[in-house]
């Protein structure tokens, strides 16, 4: 079992096209919607909402994230009509409804717990400490010639150190470390007992790795510590030597 998702919209197709999203990178991971209204049109429903949650919780618990106020509203509202146990397993996340269902989808993937879930899901909506746009997400030339290079002020642990195995690849699948690639990446880095970072963001956080844009061609740095920190590279190297599958 694992932690599941409900996703409350105002829209029902809307709310479907972010589950079809997330179910992409977490295909285990029990996900239902609560969009629109009882009769199909655009609203909350608390009724629905209340259906979900009860879908959604298979005995390790749900997080429920919502797209505008009054679906926040209405969640709460369902969440207060939980019996106290339930309750206690239901999470309402702060955070946007596309970036937080998929950082949620992919540490519930990873067995995380319901709090972990949660922080995953609410850490999406921002970099934390990072006072400069992430590489690759700028114009021009300079923007273009620096994505993906490695944050060296972010990366706190020195390849000069013993303790830190690190390596480096050129990536080849055309995509690059897109959305499906940085999910399995952050699920295998997760399962570690290792610190990561990947040019200098946490591995084990798929919406982190999605800000570097790494495309086809560009430099993947991995640097690791820890009791896996050589199986973290090593992992890394076949990943990447293998197009992530996908060539």
């Amino acid at each position: 079992m694992s932690v599941g998702l409900v996703i409350v919209s105002h829209s029902a197709k809307l709310a479907e096209g972010v589950r079809e999203l997330a179910e992409q990178m977490a295909r285990d991971v029990k996900i239902e919607t609560a969009g629109g209204t009882d009769d199909g049109g655009i609203g909350t429903s608390l009724e629905k909402i209340s259906a979900a949650i009860a879908a959604a919780d298979t005995g390790d618990g749900a997080l429920l994230l919502a797209d505008l106020g009054s679906a926040v509203m209405t969640a709460e509202t369902a969440v207060e009509f939980l019996d106290d146990d339930q309750r206690a397993r239901v999470r309402l996340a702060n955070a946007p409804l596309v970036e937080g269902t998929v950082a949620a989808a992919v540490a519930a993937q990873s067995g995380r717990t319901l709090q972990a879930v949660l922080q995953e899901a609410e850490s999406a909506g921002g970099i934390p400490g990072q006072a400069t746009p992430p590489a690759g997400s700028g114009t021009g030339t300079d923007a273009a010639a620096g994505a993906g290079e490695p944050d060296d002020g972010a990366d706190d642990l020195d390849p000069a150190d013993d303790d830190v195995h690190t390596g480096s690849w050129e990536l080849i699948n055309p995509a690059g470390l897109h959305a499906r690639p940085a999910a399995a990446v952050a699920q295998a880095m997760a399962d570690l007992d290792a610190e990561v970072r990947i040019n200098g963001v946490d591995a084990k956080s798929v919406m982190m790795l999605m800000t570097l844009g790494l495309g086809q061609g560009q430099t993947l740095t991995l640097t690791a510590r820890g009791p896996d920190a050589a199986r973290a590279v090593d992992m890394m190297a076949l990943e990447v030597r293998n197009g992530f599958g996908e060539i």
